[in-house]
C-alpha cells in the first residue's frame, strides 16, 4: 500500500456501424478504475455530434443506468479516469475535454504530465488563449487545434503538436470522423490497442481493459507513434519514433498497472514476482510467514516466498469497498482509512515472525500504521521488504511526488526508517535490480536515481495554474 497518487487511464472505441459505444467505454473505464478514482468521463460521437458527460467520482457512481441511457448510439467514444497530478480536483478538470474549433471538433483524453506545461501555457495565454481548466490536458488541446488550422488533417496536426510537447503523454482523441491514439517519443506511459470479433478497434492504457470488453490485444503503440482509425482501417505515423531513448515509467510495473496487464511485452505480474525474488536474495531473514500488503504487494510476496522457501500466507484482508488511502485529502483521514481498509488475521499472525512485502514507502505514515496492525494482532517480529528502491526525488511525468520535503528516505537512513515505522528490519530493492526485474534497461527511474530524461520544469507545483489565477484575481479586484 503506497501513499502515492495514481495515474490516469484513457480508453477509446471505434466501430464501423453505430452501436452502444458508451456501454463499451463504461466497462473499459471500470477495468481502468485503479488508475484514477477522482473523476471520469465519456464522450460519444454520433455522426459528428459529440455527447459528453463528466463528473467527479468513480465510474460506477458517475455513470448510473440513467446517465448511460442518455447517450446515443455512435461509431466512436473516448473515456477517461483521472487522478490529477496537475490541476485541482474539480469538474472543470474532468476529462475527456471537448474543443470546437474552426475546422471541426476534438475530444481529448490524456494520461501523463507535460514537463514544459508552464512555458506552453504562458505562451498560449500571451497569444490570447483563454483557459477553462487548470490541467495540462487543455494545453495539449490548444496546441493541437492551433496546428490543425495549418495542417491538412487531424493526424498531421497531432504530429506537429508533438514537436512542441515535452514529457509524458499518452493520448486518445477523436475528431468528427477519426479516432487517434498517440504516445510520447519516450514512451513514459502505456498505451495499446486491440480488435473485437466484430472488427471494432479499442484503445486503452492497459491490456486488461481490452480484455474486459472482449478485444484481443494487437500491440502496444511504439514510443512516438500516432495511430489513426478511420473508415479505411488503421494507419501508423512513426516519424517521431526512435527520436529519443525509451523511458517507460518503472513504477507502472511496481505499482500503477493491474497485475493482469502486459505492458510493452512485459507481464506486470511476472515483474512483481521477480521483484520479490530479488528481495529474498538481497535481504534474506529467518521468518515463519511471508505476507503481502493488498493489492500491489501480493505478487512480490509470492516471489519472495518462492525464492526463500518461507510459507506464503494471507495475513491482511482488504475491504474492497473503499478507495486507496491517498484519495482522502487529509492526514487524519488517511490514517483512519488504513484501519478501515485493512484487517489483520490474528490466527495467521499471532506469535509468528512475519516478512511484510509492500511496493514502496513514501512518507512512512501508512507503513507505520500497517506494522501497528500486525503488532496488535500478535506478530512476534516484522521484517518489512519493499519491492522498489527508496524514493529520493520528485516526479515530473505523472506520479504525484512533487517535493523531497515529505519523502522519508530523504531525511532518514534505512535503520532510522525501520525504527520510525516500527519494523524490526527493513530492506529495499536496489537500483541495479530494476533491470533484472523487467528484463530491460529501457525505463525511467528518476524518482529513485535522480536521472531525469528531460529538462527539469521551472515550476513544479501541482497547483501552479491555480496560483496564477489567484494572483490575477488579487491584481484585478
Amino acid at each position: 500500500m503506497s501513499e502515492l497518487h495514481e495515474e490516469c487511464g484513457v480508453f477509446g472505441v471505434f466501430t464501423s456501424e453505430p452501436e452502444n459505444v458508451a456501454n463499451t467505454t463504461y466497462y473499459g473505464l471500470y477495468a481502468l478504475q485503479h488508475r484514477g478514482q477522482e473523476s471520469c468521463g465519456i464522450v460519444v460521437n454520433d455522426d459528428g455530434v459529440f455527447t459528453p458527460y463528466r463528473d467527479l467520482g468513480e465510474v460506477s457512481h458517475v455513470f448510473s443506468r440513467d446517465v448511460l441511457s442518455r447517450f446515443p448510439n455512435g461509431t466512436m467514444a473516448v473515456g477517461h479516469v483521472r487522478y490529477g497530478t496537475t490541476g485541482a480536483s474539480n469538474r472543470a478538470n474532468c476529462q475527456p475535454i471537448v474543443v470546437n474549433h474552426h475546422k471541426g471538433k476534438l475530444a481529448l483524453a490524456h494520461n501523463g504530465n507535460l514537463s514544459n506545461a508552464y512555458e506552453l501555457r504562458r505562451r498560449l495565454e500571451l497569444g490570447g488563449a483563454i483557459f477553462q481548466s487548470t490541467s495540462d490536458t487543455e494545453i495539449i488541446a490548444y496546441v493541437i487545434t492551433q496546428q490543425r488550422l495549418r495542417c491538412p488533417s487531424i493526424e498531421s496536426a497531432v504530429s506537429r503538436a508533438m514537436d512542441e510537447l515535452e514529457g509524458a503523454y499518452s493520448l486518445c482523441m477523436m475528431s468528427s470522423t477519426k479516432m487517434i491514439a498517440a504516445r510520447d517519443p519516450m514512451g513514459f506511459r502505456p498505451l495499446c490497442y486491440g480488435r473485437t470479433a466484430d472488427g471494432s478497434f479499442v484503445i486503452a492504457s492497459e491490456s486488461c481493459a481490452l480484455l474486459a470488453v472482449g478485444a484481443v490485444p494487437e500491440r502496444d503503440l511504439l514510443p512516438g507513434e500516432i495511430l489513426t482509425f478511420d473508415s479505411t482501417g488503421v494507419h501508423s505515423n512513426r516519424e517521431h519514433c526512435g527520436t529519443a531513448a525509451k523511458h517507460m515509467c518503472i513504477f507502472e510495473y511496481i505499482y500503477f498497472a493491474r497485475p493482469d496487464s502486459v505492458i510493452d511485452g512485459i507481464s506486470v505480474h511476472s515483474a512483481r514476482k521477480n521483484a520479490g525474488r530479488l528481495l529474498a536474495r538481497r535481504h534474506p531473514v529467518e521468518a515463519d510467514l511471508v505476507i503481502g500488503v493488498p493489492d500491489s504487494g501480493l505478487d512480490a510476496a509470492l516471489g519472495y516466498a518462492e525464492s526463500s522457501g518461507i510459507p506464503y500466507g494471507i495475513g491482511l484482508i482488504k475491504n474492497k469497498y473503499i478507495g486507496r488511502t491517498f484519495i482522502s485529502p487529509g492526514q487524519g483521514q488517511r490514517i483512519s482509512q488504513v484501519k478501515i481498509k485493512l484487517s489483520p488475521i490474528r490466527e495467521e499472525i499471532e506469535g509468528k515472525r512475519i516478512v511484510l512485502i509492500d511496493d514502496s514507502i513514501v512518507r512512512g505514515t501508512t507503513s507505520g500504521q500497517i506494522v501497528g496492525l500486525l503488532r496488535s494482532a500478535g506478530a512476534k517480529e516484522i521484517h518489512m521488504r519493499i519491492s522498489s528502491p527508496p524514493f529520493l526525488n520528485p516526479c515530473y511525468y505523472g506520479t504525484d511526488i512533487d517535493s523531497r520535503e515529505h519523502l522519508i528516505a530523504c531525511h532518514h537512513d534505512i535503520q532510522e526508517t525501520a525504527q520510525i515505522i516500527g519494523a524490526d528490519t527493513l530492506g529495499y530493492l536496489e537500483l541495479e535490480d530494476l533491470t533484472q526485474m523487467i528484463g530491460t534497461a529501457s525505463f525511467c527511474d528518476a524518482c529513485f536515481s535522480g536521472k531525469y530524461p528531460t529538462p527539469i520544469p521551472t515550476n513544479t507545483a501541482k497547483d501552479r495554474f491555480e496560483g496564477k489565477l489567484s494572483r490575477r484575481t488579487k491584481v484585478h479586484s
